[in-house]
């Protein structure tokens, strides 16, 4: 009975068996080759993103599980990791090969090619990947974007085994031993190639000859009429085979039949006429036919005399004009207005010594005998060493013998750091230009930096730049003098205490020193309300603001908005000078105006330097948000060619603070010292502020090497001097005001219906404002020998009451009565209303 039921039942039959395997293997590998192609596609578009809004998502990709958290990739979230993860921290550009990967197995699978031609893809795929990813990291190494942190890291580790010159022709052979294979080139055609450049180049040469030749002649110029036409522009191939049906030759002479000549007009001066004829090539014209041209009768016997006017140089006039001026009244002085003007004296500052280093020669020789033991326990042979001394820290030079491998000396920074009983070690392997490695070691009893010995350098006195600035002294003992106006903007950052405050009192006590109150104007914004005060005693002379600002130091953060976006308005008026000065930049523009070249009447005039510095910008961050971000970066990107530049300084160097777009708008960076490595790569994009030792020890950086300085102490006693040295002296009757700005909610001004409170000179102005039909305060300052205060709410009035338009930016506003007479009926209708 068992095996009767055990007969009965169903049992597949091994075809079937077989058939739904292979089905369901026919299946799984549609669905897994679709799933390839689909996330191939997906890596594309992230990737792809990611080059043009990566920068903006940078900063939010450490609360990416906060999902108010907005992203601009076009795989949201997901994209935006996969892009960082692939391009910044993996390959770069070459990541696009791992996405062709997919997409190419894919494909493979679907149509069910062989998989030796998936594994050859694969292989070649990556094999690609590893190779661009290594060639754009060592030839782009600014750009990391281009070669990833991988190809950084693998130039990183065959620069040091290898050097620069190994790494470059290891790479050119690897590279020319991958195309020779994947390519199939043959050395025969790479060598034929080379062989043949020569004679391609001889040819081209040879070429350009012929047709310069043929350029510098001159050309007849002949009209045509009728069947006896004459061509004057024949093809340039049958030029030399046509000339002998053109011209006559040497033997002939030319005897012009009146047939022949009649309507026909030759050229008569040859060298005074240009040539006509539509085609890039020229004829020559015969020693005898120029002769014989000149006396040709022109139309039926009539004789007509060809007259050439001379045409005048548009400029000319314009040109006689300005020298002319110059001439009178020489060139333009920006600073007449205030020529009594004197520079503070060196003498505000305090000495705090003579400027030179004391050089302990025991300390020297005790740490060089403590670096020698040290790599010595490690097997590192040194050849050569060499100190060099700075204001507070000493850098060591060694030459390591040969076969020696420079990152086993690097790795040994905590080593030397012990052996010494110092802290903030830094190694340098290697020092740039130079073939040593360097290790910075503090000194035991540093010297102070003073202002007072920077400003008295010879470097920074005969400094030929446009905004000079004195940061301290380098290693070396050299004084370290850089142009703001070529950094263009500058960045700050460091922990609290390490020296930020005093680094921008020696920025702004080095402008002080060098640049009269013409030529440069600051915009100074202080959250914290106490670090740049002193400042307010220079108000007319250096300072700029808001028209209806009584401060000029700006430290309420709704203030600093509206700056900011005043300082954007500004910079378009500055670039439509330009652009109707028909110059690039701020310099072309102030030295064409010296010169008396632009008309005043026209709107030109002098532009000073601005410059705008914000003492912490994490607090308005966090309490103005886009509001701030959005005008500093559209200043940043566009403000440097009309000399408007800044200075942002932060104690919180945080990736939501410092974001992308204005690490990619600041290329010049001081960073102070830090707490940790993840700070120091967030301000410089490379490790070093957290080994500093404090106190104005900074790292500087213009998007190339790190150049170590000890910063210039400024008291506040003696900028308190300085200020108030200019402050006593003359000044204009008002700080430099920058454009008025007006918010969203409107002009933020609450205007005064009230008839009986109107200004006593309201009248008189709307008669002055309507014969002019152009609203501005500026218009009543001048005519009515008026304050800017009391214009601008007189403008105000008149909008009020219709007079006047509203405000339209850097326009003047419109007036709404066209004449006199349609004012006297407004005033006669206002009057009537208000008795009835």
């Amino acid at each position: 009975m068992e095996r009767e039921s055990k007969s009965t039942k169903k049992k597949k039959s091994p075809i079937e068996t077989k058939k739904y395997d292979t089905t369901i293997l026919k299946n799984s590998r549609f669905l897994f080759s679709i799933l390839l192609i689909i996330i191939g596609i997906s890596l594309t578009l992230s990737f792809v993103s990611y080059f043009l809004s990566g920068i903006e998502d940078q900063s939010n990709l450490a609360e990416i599980g906060d999902r108010e958290v907005e992203v601009h990739n076009w795989l949201g979230k997901l994209g935006a990791y996969l892009g960082h993860v692939f391009i910044y921290q993996g390959f770069g550009l070459a990541s696009f090969f791992f996405a062709k990967l997919l997409i190419h197995s894919g494909v493979y699978a679907f149509f069910g090619i062989a998989s030796r031609r998936i594994k050859k893809v694969v292989f070649w795929d990556l094999t690609s990947m590893i190779l661009l990813g290594s060639f754009l990291g060592f030839f782009w190494q600014q750009n990391p974007l281009l070669g990833g942190t991988v190809g950084y890291e693998i130039n990183l580790y065959l620069t040091d085994y290898l050097g620069t010159a190994g790494t470059i022709l290891l790479i050119s052979f690897v590279t020319l031993v991958f195309l020779l294979f994947r390519y199939k080139l043959s050395p025969t055609k790479i060598r034929d190639f080379i062989s043949s450049l020569p004679e391609k180049f001889s040819s081209f040469s040879a070429k350009t000859k012929l047709d310069d030749a043929r350029f510098d002649q001159d050309t007849p110029v002949v009209k045509e009429t009728g069947k006896e036409a004459v061509d004057s522009a024949p093809m340039q191939e049958e030029q030399e085979e046509d000339y002998s049906m053109i011209l006559p030759s040497e033997k002939e002479e030319l005897v012009p039949e009146k047939e022949e000549i009649q309507n026909t007009a030759f050229n008569i001066d040859h060298k005074s006429i240009k040539p006509t004829i539509g085609h890039s090539s020229e004829l020559n014209l015969h020693p005898k036919m120029e002769e014989t041209a000149a006396e040709i009768e022109v139309g039926k016997g009539a004789s007509e005399s060809f007259v050439i006017e001379e045409i005048k140089d548009e400029g000319t006039v314009e040109e006689n004009l300005a020298a002319q001026l110059v001439q009178d009244f020489g060139e333009f002085d920006p600073t007449l207005e205030l020529s009594n003007y004197q520079f503070p004296s060196i003498d505000l500052l305090k000495d705090y010594g003579t400027g030179s280093i004391t050089i302990n020669q025991e300390e020297l020789e005790e740490n060089k005998n403590n670096i020698v033991e040290t790599l010595r326990n490690y097997k590192i042979d040194i050849a050569q060493i060499k100190a060099t001394v700075g204001p507070t820290v000493t850098l060591y030079e060694i030459v390591p013998e040969a076969g020696v491998r420079i990152s086993k000396i690097k790795n040994l920074e905590d080593d030397i750091a012990l052996s010494l009983a110092a802290l903030g070690i830094r190694i340098i392997a290697p020092i740039p230009g130079r073939g040593t490695i360097g290790i910075e070691v503090p000194n035991t009893n540093p010297s102070i930096v003073s202002m007072r010995s920077v400003i008295a350098s010879p470097k920074f006195q005969s400094a030929e730049m446009e905004l000079p600035v004195a940061l301290g002294k380098t290693i070396s003992n050299e004084t370290f003098v850089v142009d703001l106006a070529k950094m263009p903007h500058l960045l700050m950052a460091g922990a609290t205490g390490q020296g930020k405050s005093v680094g921008l009192n020696a920025l702004l006590a080095s402008l002080l020193y060098k640049k009269h109150p013409a030529e440069v104007k600051f915009v100074l914004v202080d959250p914290k309300k106490v670090e740049l005060t002193l400042f307010n005693k220079i108000e007319r002379h250096y300072l700029a603001k808001l028209p209806d600002s009584e401060e000029a130091i700006i430290t309420d953060n709704t203030k600093v908005i509206n700056t900011l976006n005043s300082l954007c308005i500004e910079m378009d008026n500055r670039y439509s000078l330009l652009k109707d000065a028909m110059v690039r930049n701020i310099k072309e523009y102030n030295e064409k105006f010296k010169q008396r070249r632009l008309n005043p009447e026209n709107g030109h005039r002098y532009l000073p330097y601005i410059v705008l510095v914000i003492d912490e910008f994490a607090d308005l961050i966090m309490t103005a948000g886009k509001d701030v971000e959005t005008p500093i970066a559209r200043l940043a990107q566009l403000a440097r060619a009309i000399g408007i530049h800044l200075i942002i300084a932060t104690q919180r160097p945080s990736v939501n603070v410092i974001t992308g777009i204005i690490k990619a708008n600041f290329p010049a960076r001081i960073a102070f010292r830090v707490t940790s490595k993840i700070d120091s790569r967030t301000i410089l994009d490379q490790q070093g502020a957290d080994q500093l030792i404090g106190r104005g020890d900074l790292l500087y950086t213009q998007g190339n090497d790190l150049v170590r300085v000890q910063c210039a102490f400024v008291d506040t006693p003696e900028v308190e001097k300085i200020t108030e040295y200019i402050g006593g002296q003359k000044a204009y009757p008002d700080a430099y005001l920058l454009p008025e700005y007006v918010g969203e909610e409107g002009s933020g001004t609450d205007f005064d219906m009230d008839i009986s409170e109107r200004d006593a000179l309201f009248r008189e102005a709307a008669i002055v404002i309507v014969n002019a039909q152009q609203g501005s305060a500026s218009l009543l300052q001048r005519k009515l020998k008026l304050g800017y205060n009391r214009a601008g709410r007189i403008i105000d009035q008149l909008e009020a009451a219709g007079i006047v338009g509203p405000f339209e930016g850097s326009k003047a506003r419109s007036v709404l009565i066209p004449d006199i007479i349609a004012l006297d009926r407004f005033f006669e209708e206002e009057q009537k209303d208000l008795f009835n």
